[in-house]
Order: C-alpha cells, then sequence, then structure tokens
C-alpha cells in the first residue's frame, strides 16, 4: 500500500491559506468497479458554515505520516464550492414538531407585522440543516458507518484507500476488534458486497467476509493526526 493513498474520516484539510475544515464523507462512484473516488465532503472549523464538495483534482496532496489533506484553493475559493449540506428555514410554532421542516417551511425573514392566527407562537426562525443530494445517481458517501461481516458487526469505517493514478478504490480502512484488542485493517475492495441495505444497520458497510477472516487480516499503518 506505500504507492497508493489514504483518505482518513477526521483529517484535518488545508488550503493556501490554512485549515479549512475536516474530511467527513468520500464520494464514491459505485456504478464502477471498482469503485471510483470523485469528490470529498469537508466541513468548515468549528461547523462555522456548511460542507462543502471538494473535487478530487484539486487534491494537491496527503500527508503520509498524519493523514493531512492539502488542496488547491484559498479559503474564499473554498466557501463557493458547492454545498454539501442545506439549510431550511421554519418558523416557531407548535405545529413545526408536528409536521417537520420539509412540510412547513418558511423565508429566513421575519417582520413585526407578521401574524399568524390560532395560536399564539414565536417567530423566533428555527434552522435546519440536512445533507444535500449527492452529484450522481450511482454516489455513494462513504464515512464513519458501521461494518457487518457475513456473522455480525466487525467494526467501523475509518476511510478509503485509492490509487493515485486512477482514484480507484482498492480497500476500506476498518477499526476492528473490541476496546482492548483493536487494530487497523485495510480490506480489499473484492470483499465489499454493498454500503447500505445491511440486515441490522441500514447505514452499514457490507462485507463478504466473516468476523474471523476479517480478524486475521494483518494490521495496517493508518494516517491520522493525534486530535
Amino acid at each position: 500500500m506505500a504507492d497508493e493513498t489514504q483518505f482518513t474520516i477526521g483529517a484535518s484539510v488545508h488550503s493556501s491559506g490554512g485549515t479549512v475544515g475536516r474530511l467527513i464523507w468520500v464520494v464514491a462512484d459505485r456504478a464502477r468497479n471498482p469503485w471510483v473516488i470523485t469528490q470529498l465532503v469537508v466541513e468548515p472549523k468549528h461547523r462555522s458554515g456548511l460542507g462543502r464538495f471538494v473535487p478530487l483534482d484539486l487534491v494537491a496532496g496527503v500527508d503520509p505520516g498524519t493523514g493531512d489533506i492539502t488542496i488547491n484553493c484559498t479559503a474564499d475559493q473554498f466557501e463557493q464550492l458547492e454545498s454539501a449540506e442545506e439549510t431550511q428555514y421554519a418558523p416557531g410554532s407548535g405545529a413545526y414538531p408536528l409536521f417537520g421542516p420539509t412540510q412547513f417551511l418558511a423565508a429566513p425573514y421575519y417582520t413585526s407585522d407578521v401574524s399568524i392566527e390560532g395560536e399564539e407562537v414565536s417567530f423566533t426562525a428555527a434552522t435546519v440543516t440536512a445533507d444535500a443530494p449527492l452529484p450522481n445517481v450511482a454516489d455513494v458517501a462513504v464515512h464513519a458507518v458501521p461494518v457487518e461481516a457475513t456473522d455480525g458487526k466487525v467494526g467501523e469505517v475509518e476511510g478509503l484507500v485509492i490509487d493515485p493514478g486512477t482514484h480507484q478504490v482498492t480497500h476500506v480502512l476498518l477499526r476492528e476488534g473490541h476496546l482492548w484488542g483493536r487494530k487497523d485493517v485495510a480490506v480489499p475492495m473484492s470483499a465489499v458486497k454493498e454500503l447500505g441495505q445491511a440486515d441490522s444497520d441500514p447505514d452499514a458497510l457490507r462485507l463478504s467476509l466473516t468476523k474471523q477472516e476479517v480478524g486475521d487480516l494483518p494490521p495496517v499503518p493508518v494516517a491520522r493526526s493525534r486530535r
């Protein structure tokens, strides 16, 4: 795996002007076999704004020791990238908890002469942030989800390993085991059945391996900064 690139969930992302955020998703085209990475989703520092889709072409490099990612843009240019999250606005109302943001939306600006008949309500606007749709129908967002072997949960996704020349996913990084016996392993993409639609967890990554087979994989070093 020496010639491959790791994208570790939670890695710091830096632009030419400094740190812009951290990696929360890796977007892959699963219509390709093996999957091909197309974009990263980066959450701004301190959650100070909406997450952004970062095209893989903007990635200048990944530090092999810390996993830190450098992108070819300024902080201002990063903020102009396509949003990976959406914010909806809903007025403070007793109806809001009942109907939810998709049925009960309003503009984000209110004035003192606004009135709503019925019970008296506050006119404070509540914001609801949700994930934006992925750019393509075949795309899948890989993040820190549970991993299920054929006989049960075996760990959690730590990231993806790609061939830097083709952007194809070669391995899924997995934190395997229990608290006192954890190790990082790289599961070949040939052993990945699907992401989602698992029997016990609809968000889980499913493998064609048993727990024992995953446990028999050799440990691998995972690039991550001390946080």
